[in-house]
């Protein structure tokens, strides 16, 4: 500790004057992960801590953070995954906690939200320095003039915001109206060159983070600034990951490519007015025979590459190789700083699709690779630079003949989205596994605390852990607990005389059954479903023989359904992904969580197919790994709607027998909380009459 800092309290002083001032009690289970998290912080060890619902898991993180960015003067990063809960943090958490411990610390604690790039407002493509991503003629002449006033409006926003963030707009534009004013990280011409870069809203921000104690980002962000060459957060020695279950999807998403005939033509767009015309159509060319080739193509996973597609990905490598070899070496800028923006632009765009299309051949090995064409391939090391990855990231490495042999080698996963709409056909590009560079970018020079209230899968830290890349001993895993007395407060209800459920939509029992539990509660019901055909179709055949108010997603705006539901008590909302882990409703409107069938995967997704059938070929249990793994992470997400206070009480009701009598029933029960169980439909609706009566 540096000798000119007074010595601070202890955590356990700061927490109970924390708790005191914000009018909350102090529980045990927040003192043992407070004092967990200082130990960690103190030992350099990473942590991962279950807190359920009700514990004050964000106090306590927050209080070993802040203590730790008083006492050694860096930064602590707080990252999570929801935008709502940056929200809570930012505008209540963090400024409550500020006035509760200035007294205490040496200095009243700081702190700062930092967002990716793209949601800050670019002067400089403002000014019409960088070009515009999206084609009018694309779009219908009402999405037109709607995106038109949207585009009036920030630019009336622009000449009186203070912060550039997007989020100030209310209400809020399109992505299509909100790209005109915004830039990538890849596409920013860095402070330092850009002619607006003293007044860059996001180096103003990121300004603002680097005097921060505390920085609050997202999963994304986070993962930028881990596994790219350039830092995005300011220097930092300890991160806190709260909802931690999300971590692996959302990094998943950050280094997933795509290719399509869209990310070719914005390719050419962008060089096709810096280049050659001959050398932009050389690639338009390729990006209309991609066209032709998805088009008639079968969506799903491509597990051998066919010769049409080596080729065709090749021709669309290439030709994206030769602009920008065209484009001359990047350091040209300086010569030419009325072109900067639009050279940056335009080398954005072409490495992406250049990159995206070496790493899918790459994805199949030796027979997906080629070199590259052309003459200029040794020469044009200046013009690609550090941002060519040449595919390397994607790599599959060898292998043997044999398919196990292929599958125990390959990286990545190759797959094909069927077009929606004016989406195009788009392949995609993931890893199987982000474990190896969370555990190389991430966790490998600093400590880092994992919390969520629902990490311990079927009552071990194992599944996450391995999929975060931490190996044993390099980690310590902790529950807490939660302050709900779930055993008598809840019940968890498996109704075993359903009967399996199939492919062919929602059997007419569950439809019964779904019905008869709603009327014991008197409304007051959440349905979650596997699918939205599910909830749908539940939700046209309940409205005709209900009497209660019954909400389905897509109806309206998620928080508008949530806003209604919780509202009114006799309401029912039914809905599916986003509701499932979104909806925090205490109080008498939620007394019956209605899940219709055990949520694995979808057997034909591709990238959980292939992560399951790679676990196998490696000698694992690819069932148990990836679709149990997954099932019970959305099942305790699921059944954790339903105590969000002290007072709270009701069922969990899963249709699903296989909850019960499948041989991995217990792997997934001892993921749930510990509510009372039971399979008899008449105790459920017995106890939920008693429930709604009493209320």
């Amino acid at each position: 500790m540096p000798k000119d800092r007074p010595e601070l309290p202890p955590v356990e002083e700061l927490l109970t004057a924390a708790v005191t001032a914000l009018g909350g009690v102090e529980r045990p289970g927040q003192v043992k992960m407070a004092q967990a998290v200082r130990d960690a912080i103190e030992s350099e060890e990473h942590l991962a801590v279950q807190a359920g619902t009700g514990t004050g898991k964000s106090l306590a993180y927050l209080v070993p953070a802040i203590r730790h960015a008083a006492e050694s003067g860096d930064a602590v990063v707080v990252s999570t995954a929801t935008i709502a809960l940056q929200r809570q943090l930012v505008d209540r958490d963090l400024p409550r906690l500020a006035d509760a411990l200035e007294s205490l610390l040496p200095h009243r604690p700081e702190f700062a939200i930092l967002k990716g790039r793209r949601n800050y407002l670019c002067r400089h493509k403002m000014a019409a320095g960088m070009p515009e991503d999206e084609d009018d003629q694309l779009f219908d002449p009402r999405e037109v003039s709607a995106t038109g006033r949207m585009v009036q409006r920030i630019q009336e926003w622009a000449n009186e915001t203070e912060t550039g963030d997007r989020d100030e707009i209310v209400p809020g534009v399109s992505d299509q109206a909100w790209r005109q004013f915004s830039v990538t990280a890849r596409e920013c011409l860095g402070a330092q060159r850009c002619p607006s870069g003293a007044d860059c809203f996001a180096e103003l921000a990121r300004e603002r983070a680097g005097q921060a104690d505390v920085v609050v980002t997202n999963h994304a962000l986070l993962a930028i600034d881990a596994m790219e060459d350039f830092a995005v957060l300011p220097e930092h020695d300890v991160v806190v990951v709260d909802e931690a279950h999300e971590l692996v999807d959302r990094v998943t998403s950050v280094v997933t490519g795509e290719l399509s005939e869209s990310t070719v033509s914005l390719a050419v767009r962008r060089a096709g007015r810096l280049i050659e015309q001959g050398v932009a159509d050389r690639l338009q060319e390729a990006g209309e025979d991609l066209r032709a080739l998805l088009a008639v193509a079968p969506p799903g996973r491509v597990d051998t590459l066919p010769n049409s597609l080596g080729m065709t990905l090749a021709l669309v490598r290439d030709a994206a190789f030769a602009c920008i070899t065209a484009l001359g070496p990047r350091n040209k800028d300086k010569d030419d700083p009325e072109n900067a923006g639009l050279r940056k632009a335009a080398f954005t765009a072409l490495d992406e699709v250049h990159d995206t299309a070496q790493r899918m051949l790459d994805a199949f090995g030796p027979a997906g690779r080629g070199d590259e064409t052309g003459d200029d391939a040794e020469d044009a090391g200046d013009s690609r630079g550090a941002a060519g990855s040449g595919g390397a990231a994607g790599s599959a490495g060898g292998g043997g003949t044999d398919a196990r042999s292929e599958e125990v080698h390959r990286a990545e996963v190759v797959w094909l989205e069927e077009g929606r709409g004016r989406v195009p056909p788009t392949l995609r590009v993931a890893p199987l596994s982000v474990g190896g560079m969370l555990r190389d970018k991430l966790f490998g020079d600093r400590t880092v605390v994992l919390t969520s209230a629902t990490l311990a899968l079927g009552g071990t830290f194992d599944s996450l852990s391995r999929q975060w890349g931490l190996r044993p001993g390099e980690w310590t895993g902790l529950d807490v607990g939660s302050p709900f007395d779930h055993p008598r407060r809840g019940i968890l209800y498996v109704a075993t005389h359903l009967p399996q459920p199939g492919r062919d939509g929602l059997p007419e029992a569950y439809v019964d059954e779904i019905a008869e539990l709603i009327e014991a509660a008197g409304g007051r019901t959440l349905g979650l479903f596997s699918s939205m055909r599910a909830a749908k179709a539940a939700t046209e055949a309940l409205r005709e023989r209900l009497d209660v108010p019954l909400l389905c997603q897509g109806d309206d705006s998620t928080s508008q359904l949530v806003k209604q539901f919780a509202g009114d008590p006799a309401t029912c909302l039914f809905g599916t992904l986003s509701l499932w882990q979104g909806v925090d409703v205490p109080g008498p409107s939620l007394t019956l969580v209605i899940i219709d069938r055990i949520p694995f995967p979808r057997p034909d997704d591709p990238l959980a197919s292939a992560r399951q059938r790679h676990v196998a070929a490696t000698g694992g249990n690819g069932f148990m790994a990836v679709a149990a793994t997954h099932a019970a992470l959305l099942l305790a997400q699921g059944a954790g709607r339903l105590l969000r206070s002290m007072d709270d009480r009701g069922v969990v009701a899963v249709l699903d027998p296989r909850l019960a009598t499948a041989r991995y029933s217990g792997f997934l029960l001892n993921s749930l909380p510990p509510f009372w169980r039971t399979t008899d439909p008449a105790k459920v609706r017995d106890a939920l009459r008693r429930l709604t009566a009493g209320s």
